[in-house]
């Protein structure tokens, strides 16, 4: 099952569902005057005066007065428009559900429909990043990963795929599973969510996707590397005896005192990798009958697990992974080597289960300020903060829970994000500290994109009910531009 049909559905999401109207109201025929605003998901601002924002029913907004006044464009489509990225003044991508990618070549007063790899396959399509009026990354659900450097012309396949040792391949259909070994294309199943690239060096450009997918590239995405989130919590292996299952008091404990460290963290699963010794293996695992050392396999599992739940980890955050394939037979027909390789992946030298942290936030935009420091922002209040181009991540704790939508970071360390209930952070240190700004509306709606022209002093954030706030000094205060009727506010209680 895909992103949007589970998780990542209302999760890019969280906020389109959020905002979601129930009825759409048209812009008067041939003015382009919006008479009822729609959510908008993103913006590009291409110079201080011109910008694009998108939305939601195949809205499209333009302002060239730096958003005195906005204008919607007629795309064509009532899809939800997730994301839109220009690459100049007059060249652009807009993309949304059910695989559609727009492209304008005059600044955003018309768009064309554009054909790609995913028209036939239906998936949605989260972000896309234009890196000039030819280049462009998109991205999307099902591992979607697709380039074009001819404007749109042609879009090519480089989306992630599944092949016979991937951990995925075993809960393939059996068709899908023949596809794979006869060389076809079948997509992993996971979502990426967004991409960014270095407007002065378009070589460096990052992804970020569910399942704590990240991804890097130098050499503008002939390869890519995954990056880790460094969680600063670590348990060593919990040891066996030969033939032995039961954990011993002492290292129930400390697993226990290790799950503790992760009870509140709702993004943070833990992971669980048995092993076996090649004794074990040799005795119990023949290939004709492997049950006895599954049976070791799973004991040993349950046991680690006891003391998980004991820490008051519920057990959907358990992540049982190689856990013993009970219905290898089913396999061997067409893989007469799966159940070889899955005894050669748990041989150990000495029986052992070792216990990680699994990273499982939900994350919705990646943003660097050079080819080091880098920036996301994720459901309940998750950053991550990078100082290696993407290498390792790490978590920064800014006191709050609410969902992060969107963040910008500045050269010189300092940031702005922005998020549901009207939630506007700032740090001027790197990301060690965060502080509410001061001088931006008292909102109690949800803003889902913030972007900066490129010299970094003009700013816009969108977000519900087409809301657009505008900034002229970098992001140290906003007022709104649009609507231009002021909300009510809402007097705060003594």
């Amino acid at each position: 099952m895909s992103l949007p049909i589970r998780l990542f559905a209302s999760l890019v999401g969280l906020s389109f569902a959020l905002g979601c109207h129930q009825v759409h109201f048209e812009v008067q025929e041939g003015s382009g005057e919006i008479q009822i605003p729609d959510d908008l998901f993103s913006v590009s601002p291409v110079g201080k005066d011109r910008a694009v924002a998108s939305g939601y029913w195949g809205a499209i907004y333009l302002t060239e007065d730096g958003g005195a006044t906005w204008r919607a464009a007629d795309t064509g489509t009532d899809r939800l428009i997730y994301d839109v990225s220009m690459a100049d003044a007059q060249h652009g991508w807009a993309v949304g559900q059910v695989g559609l990618v727009l492209r304008t070549e005059d600044g955003g007063a018309s768009w064309q429909r554009q054909s790609t790899p995913k028209d036939d396959q239906g998936v949605h399509i989260f972000a896309v990043q234009a890196l000039d009026k030819d280049r462009a990354w998109a991205v999307g659900e099902w591992g979607t990963r697709i380039y074009t450097d001819d404007g749109g012309q042609s879009w090519q396949e480089r989306s992630l795929t599944v092949n016979e040792t991937h951990p995925m391949f075993v809960w393939l259909s059996i068709s899908e599973q023949d596809k794979v070994r006869n060389g076809e294309m079948v997509f992993e199943d996971v979502g990426l969510g967004d991409v960014y690239c270095l407007p002065e060096n378009t070589n460096y450009c990052w992804i970020i996707g569910e399942f704590a997918y990240l991804f890097r590239t130098e050499d503008g995405g002939m390869t890519w590397e995954r990056g880790v989130i460094q969680s600063g919590t670590q348990v060593d292996p919990v040891l066996f005896a030969y033939n032995e299952i039961e954990i011993n008091e002492e290292d129930f404990d400390r697993v226990r005192a290790f799950a503790e460290t992760i009870v509140d963290q709702q993004h943070l699963n833990v992971a669980v990798y048995p092993f076996a010794s090649a004794k074990e293996i040799k005795n119990f695992g023949s290939v004709d009958d492997p049950f006895p050392l599954f049976d070791i396999i799973e004991a040993r599992t349950q046991e680690i697990g006891a003391a998980v739940e004991d820490a008051g980890v519920n057990t959907d955050r358990i992540r049982r992974r190689a856990a013993p394939p009970w219905d290898y037979e089913d396999f061997l027909e067409d893989d007469p080597e799966f159940l070889t390789r899955y005894l050669d992946s748990r041989v150990a030298d000495q029986g052992q289960v070792k216990v990680e942290i699994a990273q499982n936030p939900y994350l919705f935009t990646v943003r660097f300020a050079d080819q080091d420091q880098g920036y996301i922002s994720g459901l309940g209040g998750v950053v991550l903060r990078s100082e290696d181009g993407g290498r390792t991540w790490r978590y920064e704790d800014i006191g709050r829970k609410a969902a992060l939508f969107s963040v910008f970071p500045f050269p010189g360390g300092r940031s702005v994000v922005v998020g549901e209930k009207g939630i506007a952070l700032q740090s001027e240190d790197g990301g060690e500290t965060w502080a509410q700004i001061e001088n931006y509306p008292e909102l109690f709606t949800y803003m889902r994109d913030v972007q900066f022209e490129p010299t970094g002093q003009v700013g816009y954030a969108v977000g519900q009910d087409g809301r657009v706030l505008r900034s002229e000094d970098a992001g140290n205060s906003w007022t709104q531009v649009f609507p231009k009727q002021e909300a009510t506010e809402i007097a705060s209680a003594d």
